[in-house]
């Protein structure tokens, strides 16, 4: 299987969040945290698509009936 997403978060990813960072929200560094997290989170669902480990609609129902 091909791949279709590069899995990691590369360097020049890092860089590229957190210069997308406007400057007025740039003050704290939890910010920063918080974009590097989503990259890696954005990155990790899309491994789980590419790897077929994702639910229907109709099986996301089922579970959601049980809770």
């Amino acid at each position: 299987m091909s791949k279709l997403f590069n899995m990691t978060i590369t360097k020049t990813q890092i860089i590229e969040a957190i210069q997308a960072i406007p400057k007025e929200e740039f003050t704290d560094i939890d910010e920063v945290i918080n974009e590097i997290i989503l990259l890696e989170k954005i990155q990790r669902g899309l491994k789980d698509v590419e790897e077929g480990r994702v639910l229907s609609e109709e099986e996301l129902d089922k579970l959601m009936e049980q809770w």
